[in-house]
């Protein structure tokens, strides 16, 4: 019976790490830094240093187009879209507002944020059509949105309150990290967005609501704390992070919640690959299937997120966004390209 037993686990442990993977093809190679992704017809389209835009045909790779948002050198992080358009905003004061038309890539800006402080770490588009992005706040640490309503050409900075007109606060040296554009996650009518820093918490909007959040992540230095979030409806979320000046330390940077973000938990503690940038819920996976990038890392969990396998040493991915059920395409440093995983 003992021998038996520990057939079963073993079976049970082999099943719950069964993927691998299958092929890694770079689709992609140039003098550019990629954080921000989005598939539309097709194609993955990103957005990167050096005013760099641009997409590569998923079904032919030879079947490519880049374009320079600016003649500046702008570093772009953020990239958005809704039916019509895509959306990008540099991370340097003054930060433009950038539209670009999905029928012929012609751009315009649409906004203009001059603060010296202006520095937007994420875009993302709610399903009912309405953009937010988050920046570093201003001295009076009130937490700093700007909101984008293409429809009614309308885009403005706003600070949100959280009852009788006081105003959400960030603790000092709280903000967040550009590292994916994935520090914001909607469902419905639901909004989180994760910071790091001295604090990393989760402030969450219900309706007309905001609550703040205390996590038991990593921080307390300028380089600690939630780098990624992702949400499978309202009910189970993944957070993802660490130490980007210690990239091997893998305490408390993972965590989960099954109750929408209202509390969280600490995953694989000491025991997962360490400073992740990107994290990213398989569809229809309802949660079960995880995978995370990071500078040295691709890892995979098949549970929730309780237990993490690295299926991969690559280096220089940042973030990454599933195809379909088998493929993933990833960016980084000078390059995208597409995993397919084996199960």
């Amino acid at each position: 019976m003992k021998n038996i037993f520990s057939i079963l686990l073993l079976s049970i442990g082999f099943t719950a790490f069964s993927q691998q993977v299958e092929s890694l093809e770079t689709i992609l190679n140039d003098k550019i830094s990629i954080r921000a992704l989005e598939l539309y017809d097709n194609k993955v389209w990103y957005s990167g240093t050096d005013s760099k835009f641009g997409f590569v045909d998923l079904k032919d790779y030879k079947n490519q187009k880049q374009i320079k948002l600016s003649e500046d050198k702008l570093q772009f992080r953020t990239l958005a879209q809704d039916k019509t358009s895509f959306y990008a905003i540099n991370i340097e004061s003054p930060a433009y507002f950038f539209k670009i038309d999905k029928k012929d890539l012609k751009s315009q800006i649409v906004f203009k944020d001059t603060a010296k402080t202006a520095f937007y770490d994420a875009l993302h588009f709610v399903k009912d059509g309405y953009g937010i992005t988050f920046s570093d706040p201003d001295k009076n640490l009130f937490m700093k949105l700007a909101l984008l309503f293409p429809h009614k050409k309308m885009y403005e900075t706003w600070n949100p309150p959280m009852g009788n007109h006081e105003k959400v606060k960030l603790k000092e040296g709280e903000a967040a990290f550009a590292a994916s554009n994935t520090n914001i996650a909607s469902y419905k009518d639901i909004l989180w967005i994760a910071t790091g820093g001295k604090a990393s918490r989760i402030f969450k909007q219900k309706g007309l609501d905001w609550k703040i959040i205390e996590t038991p992540f990593i921080q307390g230095e300028s380089s600690q704390g939630m780098y990624s979030i992702d949400f499978f409806e309202d009910r189970f979320g993944i957070a993802a992070g660490g130490d980007y000046t210690k990239q091997d330390a893998n305490v408390n940077n993972i965590a989960t919640s099954i109750d929408a973000g209202e509390t969280w938990q600490i995953q694989a503690s000491g025991q997962n690959a360490g400073y992740t940038t990107c994290v990213k819920i398989k569809p229809g996976s309802k949660g079960k299937e995880i995978i995370a990038v990071g500078d040295k890392h691709i890892s995979y969990s098949s549970d929730f997120g309780k237990t993490w396998k690295k299926i991969s040493d690559e280096k220089g991915f940042f973030v990454c966004q599933w195809i379909d059920d088998n493929n993933v395409v990833l960016a980084g440093n000078s390059r995208i390209a597409v995993m397919r995983l084996k199960f």
